[in-house]
């Protein structure tokens, strides 16, 4: 039973998290460093 709870709230959080992402990048697009880093990053160095 306790191991069923733990699998349901990982299995949970992670379609959430997942969700929430999506829906955030959604409402943000054209605004993350992700969107706009091709403007302000020459060539094809990654830098980390």
């Amino acid at each position: 039973m306790l191991a069923t709870v733990f699998a349901a709230g990982f299995a949970w959080e992670i379609g959430f998290n997942s969700t929430m992402d999506k829906i955030w990048d959604s409402n943000n697009r054209g605004r993350q460093w992700k969107d706009i880093r091709n403007k302000y990053v020459e060539g094809g160095e990654d830098e980390e």
